[in-house]
């Protein structure tokens, strides 16, 4: 399993020099990526149909939230080696053609270091902002992943469906990875394992227990090999929000909430269980803590001492 950090993009310690900071110290600690979130906007009297909190107040770190893309762009420019991931961007947010030209000429600017994760989005409030229906979500993501790949994939493009439309045309730069950058696909339930196996590169998941995750990997496989697919090349990637104390919390703690020993045991836990990458997101809960002890608490999470032991 790679490990991975976040990025600062939301809440008080997502500034320009902080993401330098960060970036930095993360390659050279030797973590395989980095990664950012997306909101657009903190509702005063939300409408979600997120699974973990609908109807209440969206968490404090949404107040301000930094564009994810151009934001990578600002760290692709100070690091060299280490990957820049999104999860996940919210595709209908953006036209297929105009996301295609943002996160092409993105993975040409970092060497062919991204990767891409795209899902619904669970806003409405969001999507009234953006002047998208809600409705027919699912119908129009699958048909917004077939544009984005035609026109990565196929020179000229012609593509014509319910939704978008692109006249035949050359769409260039196209990206530096062939065919294009891995898409992981987040979401939940049964449809976002299908719409994962059907587009992508394998699937992107949230706060996932320890529990959920074994499940998870073995409903990716099954899919993968009724489309046939070979499942051992699927990614699963995770979030992974963490929150750590002086002290142990003993055995019914929340995973990735206790000692840092405790916290890197969960880790090593996640890639028993067979996911391909995890990332730390201190975006959460570790936003307005003090940049610094953020870097020490990395420093001590690092792979070297939480994955090579194992």
């Amino acid at each position: 399993m790679k490990l991975g950090f976040s990025l600062p993009v939301a809440g008080a310690w997502a500034t320009p020099a902080n993401q330098v900071r960060v970036a930095q110290e993360a390659e050279r600690l030797g973590y395989h990526s980095l990664w950012v979130l997306q909101r657009l906007l903190f509702p005063v009297a939300p409408q979600n149909d997120y699974p973990p909190m609908p109807g209440r107040p969206w968490p404090d770190c949404f107040e301000s939230v930094a564009d994810p893309v151009v934001s990578l762009a600002f760290v692709a420019g100070v690091t060299s080696r280490i990957r820049l991931g999104t999860s996940v961007l919210v595709m209908p947010y953006y036209t297929p053609v105009v996301l295609a030209k943002q996160l092409a000429t993105l993975d040409q600017v970092s060497g062919g270091r991204l990767d891409v994760g795209l899902g619904l989005g669970w806003s409405r409030d969001e999507y009234d902002a953006v002047g998208v229906p809600y409705e027919k979500r699912g119908r129009r993501a699958d048909e917004f992943l077939a544009c984005l790949k035609a026109i990565w994939t196929e020179e000229p493009v012609e593509f014509r469906g319910e939704f978008y439309r692109v006249p035949r045309a050359f769409v260039r730069p196209r990206p530096l990875q062939v065919p294009h950058p891995p898409i992981t696909i987040g979401g939940y339930g049964t449809a976002a394992v299908r719409r994962a196996v059907a587009f992508g590169d394998g699937f992107s998941g949230g706060n996932m227990p320890l529990d959920r995750v074994a499940p998870l990997v073995k409903e990716l496989r099954t899919a993968a090999e009724q489309a046939g697919r070979d499942p051992a090349r699927l990614q699963v990637v995770c979030r992974g929000t963490f929150h750590p104390s002086g002290a142990s919390q003993g055995p019914n703690r929340r995973p990735l909430f206790g000692s840092l020993d405790e916290i890197r045991d969960d880790i090593r836990r996640y890639a028993e269980l067979g996911l391909t990458e995890l990332f730390l997101e201190a975006n959460v809960l570790l936003h307005a803590w003090p940049v610094e002890r953020t870097l020490e608490i990395m420093a001590a999470l690092a792979p070297a001492r939480s994955l090579d032991a194992s």
